[in-house]
Order: structure tokens, then sequence, then C-alpha cells
């Protein structure tokens, strides 16, 4: 999704901007980020940087993520994970073994799945707890995809075969 381009940006600024029931004047003044160039976004004219689009989404309370996206910093997978690693770390039921554990299993669901873990997973997670039970214990050598990668699960634990 990395393809989308920098007018698609604007418009959606646009549309959040005035969701907020913010002028451009009253955004420029929340960002620090000046009228003419915000307007300039707006309208296709300029893709901003990444802190732009941090301090923009701020004063819009939207996603710097989604903005990252739509400007093609960011790919929607990336977006994806980032959001879910972030909704993980930010639970305050629980403690933060916890948390690494959760992102421990997270990374190697994905990477079951045939997905890199991205370059944050081992800060995020501590590193890796040591051997995976998963690793060459699947029929198939092949990433899995999509909803069908538990039921070969289930399979493989069968203790009929």
């Amino acid at each position: 999704m990395a393809s989308l381009n920098v007018g698609n940006l604007g418009e959606y600024l646009r549309e959040q901007r005035r969701a907020a029931q913010l002028s451009l004047r009253q955004l420029a003044d929340a960002t620090g980020v000046s009228n003419p160039y915000l307007s300039q976004i707006e309208r296709g004219l300029r893709k901003p940087s990444a802190d732009v689009l941090q301090q923009v989404a701020k004063a819009l309370r939207i996603s710097a993520e989604t903005l990252y996206v739509r400007a093609g910093i960011l790919d929607e997978r990336e977006r994806e994970e980032l959001e879910t690693r972030a909704v993980i770390l930010a639970d305050p039921s629980i403690n933060e073994r916890q948390k690494n554990v959760l992102l421990q299993i997270y990374d190697s669901f994905r990477r079951e799945n045939g997905f890199v873990p991205g370059p944050d997973a081992d800060a995020d997670a501590d590193g890796d707890a040591g051997p995976r039970k998963d690793a060459g214990s699947r029929k198939d050598a092949g990433p899995r995809k999509g909803d069908d990668a538990g039921a070969d699960a289930a399979e493989d634990q069968d203790p009929h075969s």
C-alpha cells in the first residue's frame, strides 16, 4: 500500500481536520507547522516528513501510523504490526514479563505464517526465549497463509496417526 500518492494523503488530512472542526490556521497553531505548508500538503503539492505527520496526527488525535501509510512512508502490514505491539505494550493489566511473553508468541506465530518480525521485535520482547517448539515440527516446510494455519496444527498433533 506504499504506492498511495500524496494527493490522497492531503484529501485525508483535510477530511480529518474538518471532522475535528479545526480551521487550517488552528491546525497550524496546534502543530507548529506553517499554515501555507499545511495548505500545500492538503492540496497534494508537498510530501511532509514523518515528523510533520506525527505533529499533525497528534493535533488531530489520529494514528500517526495511518498517516505514514497514506504518505507511503510505512507499509500497511508494518502499521498493523506496530499497532498490535503498541496495544500489548500499553495494556496496564499485565506486567512487563507477560508483555514480553505475548510479543514472543506473536512473533512466533508471524514467523510460522511466513512473516518476518519487524526490526523492533527483539528489542520489545527481550530477544528469543530459547528454542521454539514450532521449529521443524511441521509436515510442510512452506509458509502458511490465512486462517488455515491452525487447521493443520491440530492435524499434526493427532494422537491417532
